[in-house]
């Protein structure tokens, strides 16, 4: 069993992923901060500050890969089913016969791609949470979905 230092630390790591919500990528340098001052102090530490990172990493690739998907799948289909007018007036683009109907199956795909980024999120969230008490705690936690990217 590890002193409960080591599992302050670990636990702060784990929550130091919530710092995306204060400034872009704050999910990313804050563990990855922690994780590299105090790796070499405990393997407990090292342990759960790669498992941090590499849930986040993976996280940020199911966003980016869902995005790849979704948004040009939107932009077509917008693009295909309005004609727009040359000129911007009030500098807004004009939309005239927005028809989607003919599209229905690929504005299906966005919509799901939105609620499964939402859904990771929320998992994202959540997981974070049960991380820094499993930490705090002294045990360790395995992340699910989480890809290897630091071993």
């Amino acid at each position: 069993m590890q002193p409960q230092n080591e599992n302050n630390i670990a636990a702060v790591t784990h929550l130091s992923a919530l710092g995306q919500y204060i400034f872009p990528f704050g999910n990313f340098i804050l563990p990855l901060l922690l994780w590299n001052f105090k790796k070499d102090q405990s393997e407990f530490i090292d342990k759960n500050g790669k498992q941090v990172l590499n849930f986040q990493f993976s996280i940020f690739l199911y966003t980016i890969l869902i995005l790849i998907i979704a948004v040009p799948i939107l932009l077509f289909t917008i693009l295909s089913t309005t004609t727009f007018d040359a000129a911007i007036e009030n500098h807004e683009w004009i939309f005239r016969n927005l028809d989607i109907g003919n599209h229905i199956y690929m504005l299906t795909i966005v919509i799901l791609a939105a609620i499964l980024l939402a859904t990771l999120k929320i998992v994202e969230f959540v997981y974070i949470i049960y991380g820094t008490l499993k930490a705090s705690n002294g045990e360790y936690i395995k992340y699910p979905m989480s890809i290897r990217f630091i071993r």
